[in-house]
């Protein structure tokens, strides 16, 4: 996960992080908060444990939620996975928000303001989110085929 992101760094906001929480969440479930684990401390450590990485701490765990909650016996359409990781995307800013209010002091206003300015790149974000997506069910397939 942390050596995906760091060779898609030349495509600004476009990675395959919401791709790899879903399918280990998909194939490892609650263990899936293991491997997510390792990937927020390993951007820490490499980059820097700044303010910036606190949301880390969060914003993938939300996105494990979301995934534990679809249904576990029924066969879940890739299109939802799809929609999931691009509306992660699109929500991107809007999770990184409460950090940013609190750590630099921002008004509420001053915070919608934030959001508003980064509504492009969330956009970018959630439409790279949504391609990568289709990588979902092939990679958490191949999982289960090598683990077993």
């Amino acid at each position: 996960m942390y050596l995906a992101k760091m060779l898609m760094e030349l495509v600004p906001n476009v990675h395959l992080t919401g791709v790899f929480v879903i399918v280990f969440t998909i194939v490892y479930g609650a263990k899936a908060l293991y491997p997510i684990y390792v990937f927020v401390f390993l951007t820490g450590l490499f980059s820097g444990f700044a303010p910036w990485w606190i949301p880390y701490l969060y914003i993938w765990t939300v996105l494990w939620g979301v995934v534990m909650l679809l249904p576990k016996r029924a066969r879940v359409p890739s299109y939802v996975y799809m929609l999931i990781c691009a509306l992660h995307g699109m929500l991107y800013g809007v999770l990184y928000a409460p950090v940013q209010m609190i750590v630099y002091g921002m008004s509420f206003e001053g915070i919608i303001a934030w959001v508003v300015a980064g509504l492009p790149w969330d956009a970018v974000h959630a439409a790279g989110n949504f391609f990568c997506a289709v990588l979902i069910r092939p990679l958490a397939s191949a999982i289960r085929r090598i683990e077993k």
